[in-house]
């Protein structure tokens, strides 16, 4: 198969027919009369960590949750793995899917949000095993392995029967992250997962996502963490005031950046 995976990757792990994971194409999002995204372009290929900066208000969660439409856009176009998000277009109009379907859609995309989320009367075992029993009516036995194969392989195999208020926040987000991952998606959507947690407990959370990029999950990731952009992006997104204000490899944003205002927020945060 000339280095093609039996699932249509290629050796290098892109998509072998070169369908991008995330292409936007002039995304605009508005609330009320303010306009937060303005013509918003990315594009992340398969295999890929594209990492959003940007200072607060900037638009960088909103543009993450059209990702897989919890926030609608108002226009443009959004595509994960070739097809549109939330909408089917014809003639060039686009018209908004029913939430069933937006639902299924939406099940091969993991997030993982500032604050952890879980379900505060489920322990750690029953958060994993929820959505892939729920939604996608699995069997519980091969869900339930999974599961516990997810806690241990986010260092808590010994805590499946804690409930989250018996945990530290670096364990509810390590939790969480595992349960993204029992739906088996295509792309994980990371929103600024350390920025609750108290400063020890961030680099727990941030080598799970250096294991996972290791691994090459296409992850898209919010972040204030210059240090871990630095070290695991493929690409960097500077944005600013609903725009994108420079982008490129770490080595030139982080480093060179060519941009006054992206050598300004820098300056700042690092």
């Amino acid at each position: 198969m000339d280095g093609a995976a039996a699932d249509g990757t290629a050796a290098d792990g892109t998509a072998a027919d070169g369908t991008p994971m995330v292409l936007a194409e002039n995304v605009r999002r508005s609330f009320g009369q303010h306009e937060v995204l303005r013509g918003i372009d990315l594009r992340v290929e398969p295999g890929e960590v594209l990492c959003l900066i940007g200072p607060s208000g900037s638009g960088k969660t909103t543009m993450l949750r059209c990702v897989n439409h919890l926030e609608k856009i108002d226009s443009g176009r959004l595509w994960v793995d070739g097809e549109l998000v939330g909408y089917r277009e014809q003639r060039g109009r686009l018209y908004e899917l029913r939430e069933r379907e937006v639902c299924r859609r939406r099940a091969d995309i993991g997030m993982v949000f500032q604050r952890f989320n879980l379900f505060a009367h489920m322990t750690a075992l029953e958060n994993i095993m929820e959505a892939p029993l729920r939604v996608r009516r699995e069997k519980r036995s091969e869900v339930e392995e999974r599961a516990r194969g997810l806690l241990d392989r986010v260092g808590l195999g010994s805590r499946c029967d804690a409930y989250p208020s018996q945990l530290s926040g670096g364990q509810q987000q390590r939790v969480a992250i595992a349960r993204a991952l029992a739906m088996r998606p295509k792309l994980m959507l990371f929103d600024e997962p350390t920025s609750a947690l108290d400063p020890e407990l961030v680099g727990e959370v941030l080598d799970i996502m250096r294991g996972l990029a290791a691994e090459g999950m296409t992850m898209l990731v919010v972040t204030h963490e210059m240090g871990f952009a630095r070290e695991v992006a493929d690409a960097v997104v500077f944005m600013d005031g609903g725009v994108v204000v420079e982008s490129g490899p770490p080595s030139q944003v982080l480093v060179d950046p060519q941009q006054e205002r992206t050598r300004s927020f820098l300056a700042k945060v690092l």
